[in-house]
């Protein structure tokens, strides 16, 4: 077996991920040796912390803080990027491909915003750009949708794929607490990063379903057009009225096939509360696909973290070194289509969206103010599938009123809620979360 010669790896970034992905490489090298067929060992690390490269590496291979000098390093046969962000990134993953080397990547964020120019480049180069690792850490999501489902038509995928915000969310629901009360004991126990915008203002979860969409429908990647909103507008009160009523709110990615075009959205989402995805808690991700074939499949588990993350890298990694001999032609193709085959479906805007909505309004407690809105959202053909009117507190003329609509399209539910604004009896703002049975 080991007389095979080893496969040489690049490791740029030796952080969390890049520490993990060393460490698990060499805990398991006998096993990944006998899987990939030859020994894969990485030969040089860049990272501008060379004193943190030593600690991790202990001295077993080549240390420099020149990322540049890896990607053009004739020895080195494939390269992992961890750098994150799409500057340097971009330069080192192109430069990487120009010199006829393998990549395997967990930048989401690369791929989502440069991903359409990074494999056209690849193919050209005849070379593998490999991404498990940049979708649910350790789920193998990209695989399930590039080989496991390729028999089917994919209708939708939803996910759960910010464990940032998925914590933020079960600890809001589990102890009543505000957003920014739980964003600071997230901080502080290190789920979330000192600036957590990516994160709660669901652009993580963008650049994700932005990729899982181009696998699942063989379009481009087109982060651009992605509807996107985060959780930090979201009330505690929403997540209990949410329950009485049956439901769970998550931040879900979605994207979905219509005879229209395609949806791209990322938002706070009220899920019935029986399904498995709904009670997906803590940090978790998980992904829900549904094909018309195999009807939904569900993946789930840890979207982040040293080991977990390395598991995908390494995977990719296994799956390089044993396609690298093949033609390009018969690899598992970057986007799971053919690149020629690529679909020109259009992107809605969210406007053209179809979905449910939850509506929570302030109104006056008074007779004739339930068929005024009533009459408003009839108008706009909207109907409504559940209602809750609480009883106002004591010495209050206001109340919540809460309502879920059947499904409707996004602007029609605009045109409602700028009316219903505009009456008297209505106090304020109407809060709009959208809701799915993911059935």
């Amino acid at each position: 077996m080991n007389h095979m010669k080893p496969i040489n790896v690049g490791l740029l970034g030796i952080g969390t991920v890049g520490g993990g992905t060393f460490t698990v490489l060499q805990r398991n090298a006998e096993e990944i040796a006998r899987r990939a067929g030859r020994p894969i060992r990485i030969t040089v690390v860049a990272d501008k912390n060379l004193t943190l490269a030593t600690q991790v590496t202990k001295g077993v291979c080549r240390l420099t803080d020149d990322a540049f000098s890896v990607v053009t390093d004739p020895e080195v046969d494939i390269v992992i990027e961890l750098i994150g962000g799409y500057g340097v990134a971009r330069e080192l993953v192109l430069r990487a491909i120009e010199n006829g080397k393998h990549v395997v990547t967990a930048n989401k964020a690369l791929l989502a915003t440069h991903g359409n120019e990074i494999f056209k480049a690849a193919q050209e180069k005849g070379v593998m750009v490999a991404f498990e690792a940049a979708v649910a850490g350790g789920i193998p999501i990209i695989k399930a949708l590039r080989e496991g489902l390729s028999a089917n038509r994919i209708q939708w995928i939803a996910g759960i794929i910010n464990g940032t915000t998925n914590f933020i969310l079960s600890e809001m629901r589990d102890k009543g607490l505000s957003f920014d009360t739980v964003l600071k004991q997230a901080q502080a126990l290190g789920y979330a990063e000192a600036d957590p915008t990516f994160d709660i203002e669901g652009v993580d979860a963008a650049h994700k379903i932005t990729i899982l969409s181009a696998l699942a429908f063989g379009i481009p990647m087109q982060f651009d057009k992605a509807y996107i909103e985060g959780i930090s507008k979201l009330d505690a009160i929403d997540i209990r009225y949410a329950e009485q009523l049956g439901y769970r709110i998550k931040l879900l990615g979605i994207t979905k096939r219509t005879d229209a075009g395609v949806e791209l959205r990322v938002h706070p989402t009220l899920i019935p509360s029986k399904r498995l995805i709904a009670n997906v808690e803590g940090a978790m991700n998980a992904v829900l696909v549904q094909g018309d074939a195999v009807g939904s499949t569900l993946y789930y588990g840890k979207g982040a973290g040293a080991e977990p993350t390395a598991s995908a890298v390494i995977a990719d990694l296994v799956d390089v070194t044993r396609m690298q001999t093949a033609d390009p032609g018969n690899r598992v193709p970057h986007l799971a289509f053919q690149p020629d085959q690529l679909a020109d479906l259009p992107i809605l805007p969210m406007a053209e969206v179809t979905t449910s909505y939850y509506l929570r309004l302030r109104v006056q407690d008074k007779p004739g103010v339930l068929a005024d809105i009533t009459r408003i959202l009839a108008d706009e053909q909207i109907s409504i599938d559940a209602l809750i009117q609480k009883e106002p507190l004591e010495g209050e003329d206001h109340t919540d009123l809460i309502m879920l609509t059947h499904q409707t399209r996004e602007k029609s539910v605009n045109a409602a809620i700028a009316k219903v604004e505009a009456l008297a009896v209505v106090a304020g703002k109407v809060t709009r979360l959208r809701l799915e049975e993911l059935g």
